[in-house]
Protein backbone atom coordinates (compact mmCIF):
# COMPACT_ATOMS: atom_id res chain seq x y z
CA UNK A 1 0.00 0.00 0.00
CA UNK A 2 2.63 2.71 -0.99
CA UNK A 3 0.17 5.49 -1.01
CA UNK A 4 -0.28 4.68 2.67
CA UNK A 5 -0.71 7.90 5.15
CA UNK A 6 -1.25 7.45 8.95
CA UNK A 7 -3.26 10.21 10.51
CA UNK A 8 -1.06 10.96 13.96
CA UNK A 9 -2.66 14.09 14.34
CA UNK A 10 -4.64 12.08 17.33
CA UNK A 11 -1.55 10.61 19.13
CA UNK A 12 0.36 12.22 21.80
CA UNK A 13 3.00 9.80 21.88
CA UNK A 14 6.21 10.02 20.10
CA UNK A 15 5.97 10.34 16.60
CA UNK A 16 7.97 7.28 16.03
CA UNK A 17 5.63 5.26 18.47
CA UNK A 18 2.82 6.89 17.15
CA UNK A 19 3.79 5.34 13.34
CA UNK A 20 3.73 2.28 15.03
CA UNK A 21 0.76 2.34 17.03
CA UNK A 22 -0.99 3.76 13.43
CA UNK A 23 0.32 0.62 11.64
CA UNK A 24 -1.38 -1.84 14.07
CA UNK A 25 -4.54 -0.12 14.13
CA UNK A 26 -4.92 -0.19 10.30
CA UNK A 27 -3.89 -3.72 9.99
CA UNK A 28 -7.03 -4.25 12.85
CA UNK A 29 -9.31 -2.04 11.69
CA UNK A 30 -8.39 -4.16 7.70
CA UNK A 31 -6.82 -0.98 5.92
CA UNK A 32 -3.25 -2.90 5.98
CA UNK A 33 -3.37 -6.53 4.93
CA UNK A 34 -1.22 -9.35 5.13
CA UNK A 35 1.54 -8.98 2.41
CA UNK A 36 0.59 -4.77 1.52
CA UNK A 37 3.75 -3.18 0.97
CA UNK A 38 4.31 0.19 3.11
CA UNK A 39 5.89 3.53 1.76
CA UNK A 40 9.69 3.68 1.39
CA UNK A 41 10.75 5.37 4.37
CA UNK A 42 11.77 8.26 2.90
CA UNK A 43 8.98 9.05 0.91
CA UNK A 44 6.79 8.17 4.47
CA UNK A 45 8.83 10.89 6.01
CA UNK A 46 8.46 13.71 3.41
CA UNK A 47 5.07 12.75 3.12
CA UNK A 48 4.41 13.29 6.77
CA UNK A 49 7.27 16.16 7.07
CA UNK A 50 8.96 14.17 9.52
CA UNK A 51 12.68 13.29 9.67
CA UNK A 52 14.03 10.25 8.41
CA UNK A 53 15.10 8.50 11.51
CA UNK A 54 12.01 9.28 13.33
CA UNK A 55 10.20 7.27 10.23
CA UNK A 56 12.99 4.79 10.43
CA UNK A 57 12.04 4.42 14.14
CA UNK A 58 8.91 3.58 13.98
CA UNK A 59 9.17 0.53 11.31
CA UNK A 60 11.69 -0.25 13.86
CA UNK A 61 9.11 -0.64 16.41
CA UNK A 62 6.63 -1.97 14.50
CA UNK A 63 8.87 -5.15 13.60
CA UNK A 64 9.48 -5.61 16.92
CA UNK A 65 5.96 -6.05 17.64
CA UNK A 66 5.94 -8.56 14.62
CA UNK A 67 3.68 -6.18 12.36
CA UNK A 68 5.59 -6.06 9.02
CA UNK A 69 8.99 -7.45 8.24
CA UNK A 70 11.62 -5.99 5.71
CA UNK A 71 13.12 -7.84 2.78
CA UNK A 72 16.16 -6.82 1.22
CA UNK A 73 15.44 -4.94 -1.78
CA UNK A 74 12.45 -5.24 -2.14
CA UNK A 75 10.66 -3.29 0.86
CA UNK A 76 8.63 -3.43 4.30
CA UNK A 77 5.55 -5.72 4.04
CA UNK A 78 3.38 -6.38 6.37
CA UNK A 79 3.80 -9.55 8.32
CA UNK A 80 1.87 -13.15 7.35
CA UNK A 81 1.16 -13.57 10.44
CA UNK A 82 1.13 -10.41 13.01
CA UNK A 83 1.24 -10.69 16.63
CA UNK A 84 -2.06 -9.64 18.43
CA UNK A 85 -1.28 -6.01 19.65
CA UNK A 86 -0.76 -5.81 23.43
CA UNK A 87 -1.40 -2.39 25.10
CA UNK A 88 1.70 -1.44 26.87
CA UNK A 89 1.52 0.87 29.46
CA UNK A 90 3.89 3.33 28.20
CA UNK A 91 7.24 3.35 30.72
CA UNK A 92 7.44 6.94 32.74
CA UNK A 93 9.96 9.46 31.19
CA UNK A 94 13.61 8.66 32.97
CA UNK A 95 14.94 12.04 34.29
CA UNK A 96 19.29 12.73 33.17
CA UNK A 97 21.45 14.09 35.49
CA UNK A 98 22.91 16.49 33.74
CA UNK A 99 25.78 17.24 36.19
CA UNK A 100 27.06 13.90 34.85
CA UNK A 101 30.10 13.99 32.13
CA UNK A 102 27.90 11.83 29.28
CA UNK A 103 28.16 10.17 26.16
CA UNK A 104 26.35 10.93 22.91
CA UNK A 105 23.14 9.35 23.20
CA UNK A 106 22.86 6.90 20.01
CA UNK A 107 19.68 7.52 17.65
CA UNK A 108 20.38 4.88 14.70
CA UNK A 109 17.61 2.75 14.67
CA UNK A 110 19.39 -0.41 13.37
CA UNK A 111 22.03 0.14 15.71
CA UNK A 112 19.11 0.88 18.41
CA UNK A 113 17.73 -2.40 17.37
CA UNK A 114 20.71 -4.69 17.35
CA UNK A 115 21.04 -3.07 21.17
CA UNK A 116 17.79 -4.58 21.97
CA UNK A 117 18.34 -8.16 19.99
CA UNK A 118 21.36 -8.37 22.58
CA UNK A 119 18.95 -7.47 25.37
CA UNK A 120 16.44 -10.02 23.74
CA UNK A 121 19.23 -12.77 23.75
CA UNK A 122 20.25 -12.16 27.78
CA UNK A 123 16.68 -12.45 28.71
CA UNK A 124 16.16 -15.93 27.18
CA UNK A 125 18.09 -16.96 30.71
CA UNK A 126 16.42 -14.18 32.82
CA UNK A 127 15.39 -16.54 36.12
CA UNK A 128 19.46 -17.62 36.52
CA UNK A 129 20.08 -13.56 35.64
CA UNK A 130 18.16 -12.60 38.49
CA UNK A 131 19.71 -15.12 41.47
CA UNK A 132 23.17 -14.01 43.34
CA UNK A 133 26.28 -15.23 41.65
CA UNK A 134 30.19 -15.60 42.19
CA UNK A 135 31.95 -12.06 43.04
CA UNK A 136 34.28 -11.37 39.80
CA UNK A 137 31.42 -12.15 36.83
CA UNK A 138 31.58 -15.85 35.49
CA UNK A 139 34.29 -17.21 33.02
CA UNK A 140 31.80 -15.68 29.76
CA UNK A 141 31.95 -12.12 31.54
CA UNK A 142 36.06 -12.40 32.03
CA UNK A 143 36.77 -13.69 28.49
CA UNK A 144 34.77 -10.91 27.10
CA UNK A 145 36.72 -8.62 29.31
CA UNK A 146 40.06 -9.65 28.37
CA UNK A 147 39.01 -9.39 24.81
CA UNK A 148 37.60 -5.67 25.67
CA UNK A 149 41.21 -4.80 27.69
CA UNK A 150 42.75 -6.35 24.18
CA UNK A 151 41.98 -3.00 22.72
CA UNK A 152 44.02 -1.13 25.37
CA UNK A 153 47.01 -3.33 24.58
CA UNK A 154 46.32 -5.17 27.99
CA UNK A 155 46.25 -8.60 28.15
CA UNK A 156 46.61 -9.94 32.33
CA UNK A 157 45.78 -13.44 33.41
CA UNK A 158 42.42 -13.89 33.91
CA UNK A 159 42.71 -14.28 37.62
CA UNK A 160 43.95 -10.69 37.60
CA UNK A 161 40.66 -9.56 36.07
CA UNK A 162 37.57 -8.78 38.08
CA UNK A 163 33.78 -7.69 36.91
CA UNK A 164 32.99 -4.56 38.86
CA UNK A 165 29.61 -2.85 39.40
CA UNK A 166 30.68 0.52 37.99
CA UNK A 167 34.13 2.37 38.40
CA UNK A 168 32.80 3.93 41.40
CA UNK A 169 32.88 1.20 43.65
CA UNK A 170 36.01 -0.46 42.23
CA UNK A 171 37.95 2.94 43.07
CA UNK A 172 35.95 2.70 46.25
CA UNK A 173 37.73 -0.75 47.14
CA UNK A 174 40.51 -0.27 45.77
CA UNK A 175 41.26 3.23 47.92
CA UNK A 176 40.28 0.73 50.84
CA UNK A 177 42.86 -1.20 50.26
CA UNK A 178 46.14 1.25 49.98
CA UNK A 179 45.07 3.85 52.40
CA UNK A 180 43.83 4.63 55.81
CA UNK A 181 41.93 7.19 57.68
CA UNK A 182 44.47 10.34 57.95
CA UNK A 183 46.38 8.85 55.39
CA UNK A 184 47.53 10.67 52.18
CA UNK A 185 46.34 10.16 48.05
CA UNK A 186 47.73 12.15 45.72
CA UNK A 187 45.55 13.20 42.39
CA UNK A 188 45.63 16.27 40.02
CA UNK A 189 44.99 19.96 40.79
CA UNK A 190 41.69 19.96 38.47
CA UNK A 191 40.66 15.98 38.94
CA UNK A 192 37.16 13.60 38.83
CA UNK A 193 34.84 14.74 41.09
CA UNK A 194 34.47 11.06 42.30
CA UNK A 195 37.72 10.83 43.77
CA UNK A 196 36.40 13.69 45.89
CA UNK A 197 33.51 11.89 47.19
CA UNK A 198 35.27 8.85 48.09
CA UNK A 199 38.44 10.14 50.10
CA UNK A 200 36.60 12.49 51.88
CA UNK A 201 33.94 8.97 52.38
CA UNK A 202 36.97 7.02 53.68
CA UNK A 203 38.70 10.08 55.71
CA UNK A 204 41.49 10.38 53.27
CA UNK A 205 43.48 13.38 52.43
CA UNK A 206 43.42 13.95 48.86
CA UNK A 207 45.88 16.16 48.20
CA UNK A 208 45.74 17.89 44.75
CA UNK A 209 49.33 18.13 42.32
CA UNK A 210 50.32 21.10 39.84
CA UNK A 211 49.91 20.73 36.39
CA UNK A 212 51.30 21.71 33.02
CA UNK A 213 49.79 21.28 29.68
CA UNK A 214 51.11 17.59 30.12
CA UNK A 215 49.60 16.48 33.08
CA UNK A 216 51.30 16.34 36.80
CA UNK A 217 54.35 18.45 36.96
CA UNK A 218 57.10 15.39 37.65
CA UNK A 219 59.09 17.34 40.22
CA UNK A 220 55.77 18.40 42.07
CA UNK A 221 55.36 14.63 42.56
CA UNK A 222 58.69 14.02 43.45
CA UNK A 223 58.66 16.54 46.22
CA UNK A 224 54.99 15.19 47.67
CA UNK A 225 56.36 11.58 47.46
CA UNK A 226 59.23 12.85 50.03
CA UNK A 227 57.13 15.20 52.22
CA UNK A 228 53.71 13.49 52.52
CA UNK A 229 54.84 9.58 52.06
CA UNK A 230 51.33 8.93 50.38
CA UNK A 231 50.34 5.66 49.60
CA UNK A 232 49.02 6.23 45.65
CA UNK A 233 48.54 7.98 43.21
CA UNK A 234 45.25 9.20 41.05
CA UNK A 235 45.11 9.21 37.37
CA UNK A 236 42.42 9.74 34.80
CA UNK A 237 44.93 9.78 32.67
CA UNK A 238 43.19 10.03 28.93
CA UNK A 239 40.44 12.75 28.04
CA UNK A 240 40.65 13.46 31.42
CA UNK A 241 37.58 14.85 33.13
CA UNK A 242 37.10 18.03 33.26
CA UNK A 243 39.78 19.08 31.10
CA UNK A 244 40.54 17.16 28.45
CA UNK A 245 44.45 16.66 28.80
CA UNK A 246 45.88 13.28 27.48
CA UNK A 247 49.20 12.19 29.61
CA UNK A 248 51.75 12.06 26.88
CA UNK A 249 53.85 9.09 26.27
CA UNK A 250 56.96 10.70 27.83
CA UNK A 251 55.51 12.28 30.79
CA UNK A 252 53.66 8.77 31.72
CA UNK A 253 57.21 6.85 31.45
CA UNK A 254 58.38 10.20 34.22
CA UNK A 255 55.25 9.73 36.45
CA UNK A 256 56.55 5.60 36.71
CA UNK A 257 59.69 6.38 37.28
CA UNK A 258 59.23 8.22 40.10
CA UNK A 259 56.22 5.86 41.33
CA UNK A 260 58.76 3.41 41.31
CA UNK A 261 61.34 4.77 43.27
CA UNK A 262 58.67 5.61 46.10
CA UNK A 263 57.23 2.23 45.81
CA UNK A 264 53.86 4.27 45.07
CA UNK A 265 50.47 2.46 43.84
CA UNK A 266 48.94 4.06 40.87
CA UNK A 267 45.20 3.98 40.59
CA UNK A 268 44.48 4.62 36.76
CA UNK A 269 40.55 5.73 36.46
CA UNK A 270 40.92 4.83 32.58
CA UNK A 271 37.28 5.97 31.45
CA UNK A 272 37.93 7.23 28.50
CA UNK A 273 40.87 5.06 27.36
CA UNK A 274 39.11 3.34 24.69
CA UNK A 275 37.43 6.41 23.19
CA UNK A 276 40.80 6.96 21.00
CA UNK A 277 40.92 3.78 18.35
CA UNK A 278 43.34 1.01 19.15
CA UNK A 279 46.54 2.34 17.99
CA UNK A 280 46.15 5.94 18.27
CA UNK A 281 45.99 6.14 22.35
CA UNK A 282 48.62 6.56 24.65
CA UNK A 283 49.72 3.15 26.39
CA UNK A 284 47.93 3.23 29.65
CA UNK A 285 49.97 3.15 32.80
CA UNK A 286 49.00 -0.87 33.68
CA UNK A 287 50.79 -1.82 30.15
CA UNK A 288 53.95 0.34 30.91
CA UNK A 289 54.11 -0.63 34.76
CA UNK A 290 51.82 -3.49 35.53
CA UNK A 291 52.93 -4.13 38.60
CA UNK A 292 52.17 -0.50 40.61
CA UNK A 293 49.21 -0.01 38.76
CA UNK A 294 45.22 -0.62 40.01
CA UNK A 295 43.69 -0.40 36.69
CA UNK A 296 39.68 0.70 36.43
CA UNK A 297 38.34 0.28 32.91
CA UNK A 298 34.45 1.82 33.16
CA UNK A 299 31.83 1.01 30.34
CA UNK A 300 30.01 3.85 31.46
CA UNK A 301 31.40 6.61 29.06
CA UNK A 302 32.26 4.08 25.86
CA UNK A 303 29.35 1.41 25.80
CA UNK A 304 27.29 3.07 28.42
CA UNK A 305 26.68 4.58 32.10
CA UNK A 306 23.26 2.42 32.62
CA UNK A 307 25.49 -0.76 32.58
CA UNK A 308 27.26 -0.21 36.24
CA UNK A 309 30.04 -2.40 35.10
CA UNK A 310 33.78 -1.56 35.03
CA UNK A 311 36.51 -4.17 34.37
CA UNK A 312 39.51 -4.08 37.53
CA UNK A 313 42.61 -5.15 36.89
CA UNK A 314 44.81 -5.64 39.78
CA UNK A 315 48.38 -5.23 39.89
CA UNK A 316 49.26 -9.07 40.64
CA UNK A 317 47.38 -12.31 42.02
CA UNK A 318 48.06 -11.04 45.26
CA UNK A 319 45.88 -8.16 45.59
CA UNK A 320 42.85 -10.35 43.58
CA UNK A 321 41.64 -11.81 47.29
CA UNK A 322 41.55 -8.16 49.54
CA UNK A 323 39.83 -6.40 46.16
CA UNK A 324 37.57 -9.32 45.83
CA UNK A 325 36.96 -8.92 49.82
CA UNK A 326 36.68 -4.95 49.84
CA UNK A 327 34.34 -5.04 46.92
CA UNK A 328 32.39 -7.85 48.20
CA UNK A 329 31.02 -6.61 51.84
CA UNK A 330 29.86 -2.92 49.68
CA UNK A 331 28.42 -4.43 47.04
CA UNK A 332 28.29 -8.08 47.17
CA UNK A 333 28.61 -8.52 42.98
CA UNK A 334 27.69 -6.41 40.17
CA UNK A 335 24.29 -7.03 38.60
CA UNK A 336 24.19 -10.22 36.54
CA UNK A 337 21.63 -9.44 33.96
CA UNK A 338 23.80 -6.00 33.01
CA UNK A 339 26.92 -7.38 32.84
CA UNK A 340 25.32 -10.20 30.65
CA UNK A 341 24.35 -7.44 28.43
CA UNK A 342 27.90 -6.01 28.40
CA UNK A 343 29.52 -9.26 27.62
CA UNK A 344 27.00 -10.32 24.84
CA UNK A 345 27.85 -7.03 23.08
CA UNK A 346 31.27 -7.02 23.11
CA UNK A 347 31.12 -10.94 21.74
CA UNK A 348 28.62 -10.35 18.87
CA UNK A 349 30.10 -6.64 18.12
CA UNK A 350 27.37 -4.39 19.40
CA UNK A 351 30.11 -2.58 21.40
CA UNK A 352 32.54 -1.80 18.91
CA UNK A 353 29.71 -0.38 16.87
CA UNK A 354 28.38 1.48 20.07
CA UNK A 355 31.91 2.92 20.26
CA UNK A 356 32.32 3.82 16.95
CA UNK A 357 29.59 5.93 16.80
CA UNK A 358 30.16 7.60 20.17
CA UNK A 359 33.60 8.51 18.21
CA UNK A 360 32.24 9.60 15.38
CA UNK A 361 29.36 12.06 16.84
CA UNK A 362 31.62 13.19 19.61
CA UNK A 363 33.48 14.65 16.55
CA UNK A 364 30.82 16.16 15.26
CA UNK A 365 29.80 18.04 18.60
CA UNK A 366 33.66 18.98 18.94
CA UNK A 367 33.63 20.71 15.63
CA UNK A 368 30.15 22.60 16.20
CA UNK A 369 31.97 23.74 19.70
CA UNK A 370 35.34 25.01 17.35
CA UNK A 371 32.96 26.72 14.59
CA UNK A 372 30.37 28.49 17.14
CA UNK A 373 32.32 29.58 20.54
CA UNK A 374 35.00 31.92 20.47
CA UNK A 375 38.88 31.45 19.81
CA UNK A 376 40.70 30.60 22.63
CA UNK A 377 37.84 30.55 24.87
CA UNK A 378 38.27 26.79 25.92
CA UNK A 379 40.08 23.50 26.03
CA UNK A 380 38.94 20.43 24.08
CA UNK A 381 39.78 17.47 22.42
CA UNK A 382 38.36 15.78 19.12
CA UNK A 383 36.99 12.90 21.23
CA UNK A 384 35.94 14.43 24.76
CA UNK A 385 32.60 14.71 25.48
CA UNK A 386 33.07 17.99 27.49
CA UNK A 387 35.19 21.45 26.89
CA UNK A 388 36.42 23.28 29.67
CA UNK A 389 35.58 27.18 29.43
CA UNK A 390 37.52 29.78 30.86
CA UNK A 391 35.40 32.68 32.11
CA UNK A 392 36.27 36.16 29.95
CA UNK A 393 36.59 38.88 32.56
CA UNK A 394 33.21 40.61 32.76
CA UNK A 395 31.73 36.72 34.13
CA UNK A 396 32.01 34.65 37.17
CA UNK A 397 31.83 30.80 36.62
CA UNK A 398 28.91 30.56 38.98
CA UNK A 399 26.74 33.29 37.02
CA UNK A 400 27.35 31.74 33.80
CA UNK A 401 26.28 28.14 35.16
CA UNK A 402 23.24 30.13 36.49
CA UNK A 403 22.78 31.89 32.75
CA UNK A 404 23.23 28.03 31.16
CA UNK A 405 20.58 26.71 33.06
CA UNK A 406 17.58 26.76 30.74
CA UNK A 407 19.86 25.17 27.73
CA UNK A 408 19.45 21.66 28.27
CA UNK A 409 23.17 20.76 28.39
CA UNK A 410 25.24 20.42 31.71
CA UNK A 411 27.51 23.07 32.87
CA UNK A 412 29.58 22.33 35.89
CA UNK A 413 31.51 25.21 37.68
CA UNK A 414 35.30 24.32 38.62
CA UNK A 415 34.66 24.27 42.42
CA UNK A 416 33.52 20.95 41.84
CA UNK A 417 36.87 19.54 40.29
CA UNK A 418 39.59 21.19 42.04
CA UNK A 419 42.02 19.75 44.87
CA UNK A 420 43.22 22.53 47.13
CA UNK A 421 43.64 26.22 45.84
CA UNK A 422 41.27 28.75 44.62
CA UNK A 423 39.08 27.44 41.84
CA UNK A 424 39.53 28.99 38.47
CA UNK A 425 36.85 30.82 36.64
CA UNK A 426 36.37 28.07 34.56
CA UNK A 427 33.04 25.50 33.64
CA UNK A 428 32.90 22.11 32.22
CA UNK A 429 30.27 22.25 29.60
CA UNK A 430 29.00 18.31 28.20
CA UNK A 431 28.46 17.76 24.49
CA UNK A 432 27.17 14.89 24.92
CA UNK A 433 23.90 13.10 26.63
CA UNK A 434 20.51 12.67 25.27
CA UNK A 435 20.60 15.75 23.69
CA UNK A 436 20.79 16.18 20.00
CA UNK A 437 23.23 18.08 18.01
CA UNK A 438 20.55 20.24 16.55
CA UNK A 439 20.00 21.23 20.11
CA UNK A 440 23.89 21.31 21.41
CA UNK A 441 24.46 23.71 18.23
CA UNK A 442 21.81 26.17 19.69
CA UNK A 443 23.37 25.77 24.01
CA UNK A 444 26.43 26.51 21.91
CA UNK A 445 25.34 29.40 20.15
CA UNK A 446 23.83 30.49 23.56
CA UNK A 447 26.81 30.09 25.16
CA UNK A 448 28.62 32.31 22.46
CA UNK A 449 26.27 34.67 22.31
CA UNK A 450 26.74 35.13 26.15
CA UNK A 451 30.96 34.96 26.62
CA UNK A 452 30.96 38.07 24.11
CA UNK A 453 28.54 39.90 25.83
CA UNK A 454 28.81 41.26 29.79
CA UNK A 455 26.12 39.28 32.28
CA UNK A 456 23.88 42.04 31.47
CA UNK A 457 23.73 42.33 28.31
CA UNK A 458 23.27 38.74 27.67
CA UNK A 459 20.69 38.55 30.39
CA UNK A 460 18.77 41.00 28.31
CA UNK A 461 17.84 38.61 25.58
CA UNK A 462 16.36 35.61 27.66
Amino acid sequence: MADWRPDLSLSDKPRYLAIADAIADDIAAGRLVVGDRLPPQRKLAKRLDLDFTTVARGYVEAGKRGLIESKVGQGTFVRDKPRPRRVLAALPPRPVDLSMNLPPEPDDPELIARMQAGFDHVSRDIVALLRYQGFGGTGADRDAASSWLGRRALVPAQERIFVSPGAHPALLGILTILARPGDTVLCEAVTYPGIRSIAAQLGIALVGLPMDGDGIEPQALTDACKKLKPKAIYLNPTLQNPTTLTIPDQRRRDIVAIARRFKLPIVEDDAYGFIPEHGHGHAPFAAIAPDLTWHVAGLAKCIGAGLRAAYVVVPDTRSAWPFASALRSATVMASPLTVALATRWIEDGTADTLLRFIRAETGARQKLAAEILPGGSYRGDPLSFNIWVSMPPSWTRTAFVEHMRASGIGVVASDAFVVGGPPPEAVRLCLGGPTGRAAIRSALEYAAHALEQPPALASAFL
